[in-house]
């Protein structure tokens, strides 16, 4: 049995659109509410409580905050579980204090827990989800297995998802009994120790002009923008508009967000392309252990770094590694392109722009992506 999870974008009514609004705003208001409850208590010399004694104080909420009942009552349990697996974490110094959410920065989400199938599919186009009812849906792939979690979750263009966690059981992929080293690089993406490249595709540079078009058109109308509110506040109006009253400069928000995801879209879809085949093709799969954030100091090469995204093709390997049965280990970096992979000689450190050398001893010419690549599987 293996935990998968299906997305599918959702078609909700006007009604149900305004069922999620307010479903995203109580789970902000009582993650807010209990957060500034415990940190009253910490002012007080009190002492931090868990999840269990949160769980209980959102009964009271409920009573001075009745508009919080129109809520799905399992999302909002789920909010005081992620408050304390975040105090969990600041206790053993994994993360920082929690902060307040606010809804302008806010990423707009709700979790709700699966209980007495009240996450269930309709039919091949229809998804009962709480509180919202059947809502139509569209995915590539039908939710199976049985369902433990559905996220609700919209982006900045505007479109509504649901990202159902089923538990399903998969058949195993045939053994190959094939082992492979990947090094990750900038002209190529991944490059294999049997001398296969995956080339790099620049998806921001394809949609580069168009994006850049709405950018421009975004900053001159939120300039225009601030000047009005200004003007309301210099002049003391009676109303101060704020800059999602201003319909043409929330048109070129919106068409930003949408380049935008579509750029994450399709990088998205090329990394698991690349990542279905080699989970296909190998049993064990070697990756160097990079730090991305360290290469990002490079402001040369940290806006091609960045998107690459090497970290999300490293996340795709392991979870359908562990689904299919096989093995995804990562290595040190260290000189993995400077060691001769047949004899071990070390050549020293080389320029970004040599990308081919040879061995002063064994005499061996290498092309420094295999070469490092067949390193990393030896290691």
């Amino acid at each position: 049995m293996a935990m998968k999870t299906f997305k599918a974008r959702l078609y909700p009514n006007r009604k149900q659109q305004d069922q999620i609004e307010s479903n995203f705003g109580a789970c902000r208001f009582v993650w807010n509410e209990l957060l500034a409850m415990q940190s009253r208590r910490h002012e007080n010399g009190g002492r931090y409580l868990n999840e269990f004694a949160m769980n209980y104080l959102l009964k009271p909420l409920k009573q001075q905050y009745p508009w919080l009942k129109e809520a799905d009552a399992t999302s909002l349990l789920v909010v005081s579980h992620n408050l304390h697996l975040a105090f969990q974490r600041l206790f053993k110094k994994q993360g920082g204090y929690p902060k307040f959410k606010a809804k302008r920065y806010a990423r707009q989400v709700y979790h709700s827990n699966v209980v007495n199938g009240n996450v269930r599919l309709v039919d091949q186009h229809r998804l009962r989800l709480p509180k919202l009812g059947s809502v139509r849906f569209r995915a590539g792939r039908l939710p199976s297995g049985k369902f433990k979690t559905a996220t609700v979750t919209r982006d900045f263009v505007g479109h509504y998802y649901v990202l159902v966690t089923a538990e399903v059981t998969l058949d195993p992929l045939p053994k190959t009994d094939r082992a492979v080293g990947l090094d990750v690089g900038v002209t190529d993406l991944v490059i294999t120790s049997d001398g296969v490249k995956y080339p790099t595709k620049r998806f921001d540079k394809l949609l580069a002009r168009k994006k850049h078009y709405w950018e421009k058109r975004l900053a001159r109308r939120r300039l225009a923008a601030e000047r009005e509110i200004a003007w309301d506040k210099h002049n003391k109006a009676n109303y101060v508009r704020h800059l999602p009253d201003f319909k043409n400069y929330m048109r070129a928000k919106q068409m930003v967000a949408k380049y935008n995801a579509r750029i994450a879209n399709q990088r998205r879809d090329y990394l698991q392309q690349i990542s279905v085949a080699l989970i296909r093709e190998y049993d064990v799969i070697k990756l160097e252990g990079l730090k991305t954030k360290n290469l990002l100091h490079n402001h040369h090469l940290s806006r091609v770094i960045a998107n690459h995204s090497w970290h999300a093709l490293r996340t795709m390997l392991e979870y359908k590694a562990e689904w299919y049965g096989k093995t995804v280990s990562t290595v040190s970096p260290f000189k993995t392109s400077q060691f001769c992979s047949l004899c071990g000689y070390d050549d020293g450190k080389h320029d970004l722009d040599v990308r081919k050398w040879t061995c002063p001893q064994c005499q061996t010419h290498h092309d420094r992506d295999i070469n490092a690549a067949r390193n990393i599987l030896a290691a």
